[in-house]
């Protein structure tokens, strides 16, 4: 059987699997996969099966009824979620694979933290999932979930706190002019305490276009208030959150209304403030231009605050923290401006360091606040960064538009697209890529700049990645980048260097194996084909002793070309060589695109093979492997022909039945098999791991050290070849 490509994994055609491969798939995910973790947000009455479940360890499974999604916004022809998965949590978009009645995907293993995310069909159709009770005030089709922390994790501060130990939240309404407001007021637990005084304040403040509630739905600002009080770990305080579109004379009416219904002090050393974003920029402004009213200030992700800067302006403040995501967040820049400004002026301040994962958004000022709150109100010996924030570097400034060839590649990973000015019109632009965690692919929405549309992304870890643009639904390659794949024409690709992606790389230029072709008749084609073929550095044709020989297949839709284009073979194959791990050996990747592989192999590539090149017809010099269905096709000539080939390896592959099976045959002609397969992502898990319980029943002897993490995609074959390579011809 051929296998499909999954959509949500990487981009290409696909083909639907038998619906009793489907109930497998869903009947072992359930068994595996554990229920979102509640949280306490009300939402809409749970439906009876949950669309998206996370385990554990972090892997979101997802399967939603194609029934349900067309109930609801019609008949659809794609369905992805949206959420906050992408590199430095940015928002992305996550294909679905249509398998029989429900859109199927999976992804992770996610970090520990909250994610938000809505279903979308043909990218303009969103709706609310209606099995996740949780939703979001000001964001009626989101809702969350939560993959838990370890001991010492940040995301342990984000669950409810033990039944009736946590704070009170209550809406507060106040008039300023001729205007009702409201905001909402935390008071800690046990407020108001016999025999204590008044409480101190927090002014805490959302950004431009977000409520208040944003603080309590995405920023957990209840959460991390209440289990940091039962921990002991802040002063008890009120804290007052608005949505941050009030101005001077607002603030004042707020200041007043607060006093009035809340035991709390009124002199400036017990007032702070704090936002995100513009509220981070109203923040700073408060506290340098009215240095009677706050002595504690916090800016995450804000902007300068305008104006000229004097010593005098920020002398009296105990504490003024800034903090910063990465160059993607908008506020790096301004704050590289911003410190250098206070610096002129003499302002004190400290600055928490560049968060290296997150942009602007909430998992970064949840870490803020975490951060933010225990300096309040009490006397902090630690004043400097957060752990694992490094320092301000200057100004981020990508390449100007037109420089080419793309994408940009900047210092620590961060990546730059651009796309021509052919899309000016389009409505809708992603850069769709293998940069979610584990090697899935997301779609990254680009920006309109001016006539292109542009993204950075990042940080990615060292590795070879692949994209291509998603144009208003249309895929499309791009073409100021002169990388190419044969199979996928719209595809490219790039490498961001580094020691985890050495292997991938090419050697120094000579010091190399050599790619050639070799074309061959097809008895089974009925016409002359082509495989590629890697011979060593230092490769004699006329060896006395002829070379082992690994045959190398592809998967289903692809070619004889992409262990080289998209596998790296040869970058993998010429390290190894030269780090002295490798046994001197050729390798022949074929095209396995044809009906009968058993017979294509033996009849056609393997003697054209050894027409053309110093290669062994030992079977014991001999290796085949292949990724998905090469994997099968491998698994099909063990099980025909045990003992042709003496090393033998599958990857995201499956045994399949033991009927007819010779295993003694295999034992005794087979030195080494070996099974590889990616994590619950690569959705040939499932099939993976029941086939083995065959191979033991059989007696038939193999290798498996466990999950290669990724899914069922090159992120995984790469590195399922770089540990096969060096084990062949070694016993």
């Amino acid at each position: 059987m051929a296998l499909f490509r999954h959509g949500g994994g990487r981009p290409g055609r696909t083909r639907r699997l038998p619906v009793v491969i489907i109930a497998g798939v869903m009947a072992i995910a359930a068994m595996i996969i554990a229920p979102l973790v509640p949280l306490s947000t009300p939402g809409p009455a749970m439906a009876d099966t949950p669309w998206l479940t996370v385990s554990d360890d972090g892997y979101l499974s997802i399967s939603i009824p194609a029934a349900s999604v067309e109930a609801k916004v019609g008949q659809v022809s794609e369905v992805m979620v949206e959420g906050n998965f992408g590199p430095s949590s940015a928002w992305a978009e996550y294909g679905l694979t249509r398998r029989g009645d429900v859109w199927w995907g999976a992804l992770g293993p996610l970090k520990p933290g909250l994610y938000s995310y809505q279903v979308t069909g043909d990218i303009t159709k969103g709706l609310k999932d209606p099995t996740n009770p949780t939703g979001v005030a000001s964001r009626p089709l989101w809702s969350t979930f939560l993959v838990p922390g370890g001991p010492g994790d940040d995301a342990r501060l984000l669950v409810d706190p033990p039944q009736g130990r946590g704070g009170e939240v209550e809406t507060l309404a106040y008039q300023t002019g001729r205007q009702k407001r409201s905001a909402l007021v935390w008071t800690p637990p046990g407020y108001p305490a016999k025999g204590r005084g008044p409480y101190p304040v927090l002014y805490l403040r959302s950004g431009a276009g977000q409520s208040a509630s944003d603080w309590l739905d995405l920023g957990r600002a209840r959460q991390i208030l209440d289990n940091l009080s039962v921990r002991g770990s802040v002063e008890p305080m009120v804290v007052v959150i608005t949505d941050g579109s009030d101005d001077d004379k607002e603030v004042k009416d707020l200041r007043k209304a607060v006093a009035d219904a809340y035991r709390v002090r009124h002199d400036r050393e017990h007032q702070a403030i704090a936002g995100v974003a513009e509220g981070g920029t109203r923040a700073l402004r408060a506290a340098l231009t009215k240095p009677g009213d706050f002595a504690y200030a916090g800016s995450f992700s804000g902007l300068p605050a305008g104006g000229a800067l004097s010593g005098g302006a920020g002398r009296d403040l105990r504490l003024l923290r800034l903090y910063t995501g990465n160059v993607t967040d908008p506020a790096y820049n301004a704050t590289v401006r911003l410190t250098r400004a206070l610096d002129r002026a003499g302002i004190r301040y400290e600055f928490d360091g560049v968060n290296p994962d997150a942009g602007a958004n909430w998992t970064a000022w949840r870490e803020n606040l975490i951060d933010f709150l225990p300096r309040l109100f009490r006397t902090v010996r630690d004043h400097g960064p957060s752990a694992g924030h490094g320092r301000l570097k200057g100004e981020f400034h990508p390449p100007a538009p037109g420089t080419t060839p793309t994408p940009f590649l900047s210092e620590g990973g961060f990546v730059t697209f651009e796309t021509t000015t052919d899309f000016t019109d389009a409505k809708h632009v992603t850069v769709w890529a293998n940069d979610a965690p584990g090697g899935s692919w997301l779609r990254v929405p680009m920006s309109r700049d001016g006539d292109r549309w542009r993204v950075t992304v990042g940080p990615l870890d060292p590795w070879f990645y692949y994209y291509q643009w998603i144009v208003d639904g249309v895929s499309v390659k791009d073409t100021s980048n002169p990388s190419k794949v044969t199979s996928e024409p719209n595809w490219s690709h790039f490498l961001v260097p580094g020691e985890r992606s050495r292997l991938l790389s090419d050697v120094p230029a000579g010091r190399g194996g050599k790619v050639e072709s070799l074309t061959y008749p097809s008895t089974v084609a009925n016409q002359d084909r082509t495989a590629l073929v890697w011979t060593p550095p230092g490769y004699d044709p006329r060896r006395a002793e002829p070379y082992p020989v690994l045959y190398l297949q592809h998967g289903s839709g692809q070619s004889y070309t992409d262990w080289v284009e998209m596998g790296r073979a040869k970058q993998i194959l010429d390290h190894e060589f030269l780090d002295g791990k490798l046994v001197p050996m050729v390798v022949v990747m074929g095209n396995g695109n044809v009906p009968d592989f058993t017979k294509e192999l033996l009849d056609n590539i393997v003697p054209a093979a050894r027409a053309r090149y110093n290669v062994s017809g030992d079977p014991s010099r001999q290796a085949l492997a292949g990724l998905s269905m090469g994997g099968v096709q491998t698994l099909g000539v063990l099980k025909a022909y045990p003992g042709r080939f003496a090393y033998v390896a599958a990857f995201s592959a499956w045994f399949g039945s033991g009927d007819g099976v010779d295993a003694e045959a295999i034992n005794k002609g087979t030195k080494m098999l070996r099974l590889y397969v990616g994590d619950q992502t690569d959705f040939v898990q499932p099939f993976f791991l029941s086939s083995l319980p065959v191979l033991d029943g059989l007696g038939i002897h193999y290798e498996y050290d466990g999950v290669t993490p990724g899914p069922h995609g090159w992120d995984v074959w790469q590195k399922n070849l770089t540990d096969l390579a060096p084990r062949l011809f070694k016993r």
